[in-house]
């Protein structure tokens, strides 16, 4: 069955000028004119098309590769056919992100809903002084509370609802299906489908027979480009702010608890559930279905293995060896 077109492919960029732009050195340069248009994997791959390598695992079905170029490490390069020309690099996944985003410019920012849509939509309710700077798209069956601040180029999916006295920065996405209230989200922030921001965290107290509510007055406080998975929650907090420093990502069905503090340029896999008031460092990684329980600390550069419950504080710069709990 023929490979469907449905992405916004380039209109072509030669292997010389791909390898300048992503950091690699091309393995031949009489092949350094040709043309390439898109990514595929190994097995799918045809005239025209890029594709990456990144150990010798991936190697069963090299000798039928028919891509014009491969990005791969220098330790493979002497397994890929001679005659398909190789983007040589030192961080062969990193050049091959970002050549997936030059050949896909795009599908790095979500697009309209409605192709005709710019600006707004006629069916949103907006109150009277909300705030937009320009080339702001929202849109159909959106609400926007009092007070709200958009900044320009960003783009609020239908279906959304911002509540009153949010702040959002410049060039954000906002999917659909989202609701954001009791926040500051900075420039370049992106949240996926489904997202809820803003809403309160699961702290009670019982008293005899009866189970009394905690109130929450702090916030959530998104730093720039972040980018947060598809129906994940993240809890205002209850006292101090839940804060996710600058340029982490969140996968998808993520649960942040209350007065949380994240650090920067941490990553945070799919369905990890975090508890009230932890507190983790730059860096960290976090695998999917990981728990970590309340008040914890988590040092800079951490690493936790998939399926971890994390009970007790992990220093920076610890890759815990115990799963699924530690």
């Amino acid at each position: 069955m023929k490979r469907s077109n449905d992405f916004s492919e380039c209109k072509g960029i030669s292997l010389i000028k791909l390898a300048e732009i992503i950091g690699s050195v091309i393995s031949d340069e009489a092949y350094g004119g040709n043309l390439v248009f898109s990514l595929a994997s190994i097995f799918r791959a045809s005239q025209g098309d890029i594709s990456y390598v990144g150990s010798r695992k991936f190697l069963d079905n090299i000798d039928i590769c028919k891509a014009s170029a491969i990005i791969c490490g220098y330790d493979i390069f002497s397994f890929i056919p001679k005659h398909i020309p190789c983007l040589l690099s030192n961080q062969p996944e990193v050049s091959f992100v970002l050549a997936g985003s030059i050949l896909y410019p795009k599908e790095m920012r979500m697009q309209p809903v409605s192709r005709s849509s710019k600006g707004f939509s006629s069916k949103i309710s907006v109150a009277n002084d909300v705030k937009f700077e320009n080339g702001v798209v929202v849109e159909p069956m959106v609400v926007i509370g009092s007070g709200v601040e958009i900044g320009s180029g960003t783009y609020v999916g239908s279906g959304s609802i911002i509540g009153s006295g949010v702040k959002i920065g410049r060039n954000c996405i906002i999917g659909s299906d989202i609701s954001v209230f009791s926040s500051f989200i900075g420039n370049e922030v992106v949240l996926h489908d489904g997202v809820k921001i803003g809403s309160d965290g699961f702290e009670y107290v019982r008293h005899e027979l009866d189970i009394y509510k905690m109130v929450h007055v702090g916030r959530v406080i998104i730093q720039d480009k972040v980018e947060i998975g598809a129906n994940s929650t993240i809890n205002r907090g209850t006292m101090d702010d839940t804060i996710i420093g600058e340029n982490t990502k969140i996968g998808d069905q993520v649960q942040i608890g209350h007065s949380v503090y994240i650090g920067i340029g941490c990553m945070i896999a799919s369905q990890v559930g975090i508890s009230g008031f932890v507190h983790i460092g730059d860096n960290v990684l976090i695998a999917s279905q990981s728990g970590i329980a309340a008040h914890i600390n988590i040092g800079d550069n951490a690493q936790i293995t998939a399926k971890s419950n994390v009970i007790r504080d992990l220093p920076s710069l610890h890759s815990n060896d115990f799963s699924p709990a530690f």
